[in-house]
């Protein structure tokens, strides 16, 4: 019976070794694999020979345990915003909004992770970007901004592109989102549309002027045409003209007095006397 125990206990022994070997074979193979996922690359660091050249693409990968540890990167297109108050040609202060898509050149993983590391687009990103846009928005008066964005887009697209390419960054997009103006600007313009105002009133005036003095001087040269053909006709045919003329207006005025209700008409001389009643010789 002592036997049958002692086998018992050298099965049991026998058991908990091939165990521990299996925990230890799996432990070393967790250990020995990665993953790398869609939309990422690995960049692989050796304790003997530090970051190795070349990258890792999708899938699952073997690497030497405690020697080699992954590093794994984004390789798909982010977003990133960023504000700046930059200062314009003309002095004026300017707060605008960049938004940028990048991704890692892939090609230059490990250089990427040696100078910068993982967190290489928070570290480079901001300061080339505010960089480059005070120095495009300092060619341009603030007015420009808005009248030529198209071309200020462009300029801080090209010159943010090549700035970044210097760190292996790749840029899909750049664009502005959005352009303020301080509130000197806004009181700037206020008086330039008032002094504007001011300037079309003015020409208006003048021009009304101008308008008067060329009617009154049609005038003058109409009435004064007038009185030379009325001295000619005089001269020509005597004063039976002005006779005439006399004669309508007294016309005239006699329609006008006989449409009047309170208007009486009293014949002039002894013959018109109307006093009802009286003797002239008396």
């Amino acid at each position: 019976m002592a036997g049958g125990g002692q086998a018992a206990v050298s099965f049991l022994t026998r058991i908990a070794k091939v165990a521990a070997g299996i925990g230890v074979a799996a432990s070393a193979a967790s250990t020995s694999l990665y993953t790398v996922d869609g939309g990422e690359r690995a960049v692989i660091f050796d304790r003997l020979r530090g970051v190795l050249p070349g990258t890792e693409s999708e899938g699952t990968h073997f690497l030497v345990p405690f020697l080699q540890k992954p590093f794994i990167f984004d390789i798909r297109t982010r977003p990133h915003s960023f504000s700046s108050t930059s200062g314009t040609k003309d002095l004026q202060m300017v707060s605008l909004t960049l938004r940028v898509l990048s991704r890692p050149d892939v090609d230059h993983l490990p250089e990427i992770f040696t100078s910068l590391g993982l967190e290489y687009d928070e570290k480079v990103l901001p300061s080339i970007g505010n960089e480059v846009l005070k120095a495009v928005v300092a060619q341009f008066n603030a007015d420009q901004l808005l009248t030529e964005r198209p071309h200020v887009s462009a300029l801080v697209r090209e010159s943010l592109t090549q700035r970044a390419r210097e760190f292996n960054i790749v840029l899909d997009d750049v664009a502005i989102t959005h352009l303020a103006y301080g509130p000197e600007f806004a009181q700037a313009v206020e008086k330039k549309q008032v002094a504007q105002q001011e300037a079309e009133r003015s020409r208006f005036l003048v021009a009304r002027a101008e308008q008067e003095r060329r009617a009154a001087i049609v005038r003058a040269e109409g009435e004064s045409e007038a009185a030379r053909l009325i001295s000619e006709a005089t001269t020509t045919a005597g004063n039976g003209l002005i006779e005439l003329r006399r004669i309508e207006a007294a016309k005239e005025i006699a329609g006008v007095l006989a449409r009047s209700p309170n208007v009486s008409y009293i014949p002039a001389g002894d013959n018109g006397q109307m006093l009802l009643g009286l003797n002239a010789a008396r």
